[in-house]
């Protein structure tokens, strides 16, 4: 089928195209929306009287998505669903879900203006479009998660898809709960610990130095003491040499 655009549709062409579409498609969606017109020829005259209008309107409103854009993008929104321990939803989430949640923070976007194109059937974080207007779109972050907890979590970038035990879900919660209380990293207050054990361990060899410089000057005087009876030897000697020398003189000539 052959149809009038009156507004821009991605994908398809501008205000006043001529397309060819399925039927399906132009009876489902783009009628019903008043966003084409059969190509016949009265349509095509229509156009024309109504051209100028048409495109003032979307002006008009081409400045309003914009100005929504700027509040609504990069935003996320929590949605929180019943999962199983893999993290698959009962159920799923749709695009009227998503819808929900954006109307309970105050922005007014229907439904098909997400662009969603399967419904989201387990948790984690799920980037989508919105088109506010054909020339308009944003991006927004869907977090579906079991609490208000799992979704901080999935903010900081944990993935939790995957099975964990007790045991490291205890350790999980109990390193969440350090980062809040204590100004330092565990890593920095072990090299601060392994810091201060090294100086420590270098003292008593500093203040060994003095004890062995003691025992060398103990040591000294017992040299000395060493070496004063062996240079009083030779003059001993000498001593009696000159004894015996004089007692041959005096003894009697036969």
């Amino acid at each position: 089928m052959e149809v009038i655009l009156l507004e821009r549709v991605a994908k398809l062409g501008q205000i006043g195209d001529v397309v060819r579409v399925k039927n399906g498609f132009a009876r489902n969606f783009l009628l019903p929306r008043g966003q084409a017109l059969r190509a016949t020829k009265e349509n095509r005259a229509k156009f024309e009287t109504m051209k100028s209008e048409l495109e003032a309107r979307n002006l008009e409103r081409k400045g309003e998505a914009a100005a929504g854009a700027k509040k609504l993008d990069g935003k996320s929104f929590v949605l929180l669903r019943q999962a199983g321990e893999g993290g698959q939803l009962y159920g799923s989430v749709s695009s009227r879900d998503i819808a929900a949640a954006l109307a309970a923070d105050g922005f007014s976007v229907e439904r098909g203006q997400i662009v969603l194109n399967t419904p989201i059937k387990s948790i984690g974080l799920f980037k989508l479009m919105v088109a506010l207007h054909p020339e308009v779109e944003v991006t927004i972050t869907v977090n579906v998660a079991r609490s208000e907890d799992e979704a901080k979590r999935q903010a900081r970038g944990e993935d939790l898809t995957i099975t964990r035990t007790d045991e490291e879900e205890e350790r999980t919660r109990a390193r969440g709960k350090a980062e809040k209380f204590f100004e330092k990293p565990p890593a920095e207050m072990a090299a601060g610990e392994s810091a201060e054990g090294a100086a420590g361990e270098g003292k008593p060899a500093a203040r060994a130095k003095p004890k062995r410089e003691k025992r060398e000057r103990h040591a000294q005087p017992d040299a000395k003491a060493d070496a004063a009876p062996a240079e009083g030897k030779p003059a001993k000697a000498k001593e009696e040499k000159k004894e015996k020398r004089e007692r041959k003189e005096k003894a009697p000539k036969g």
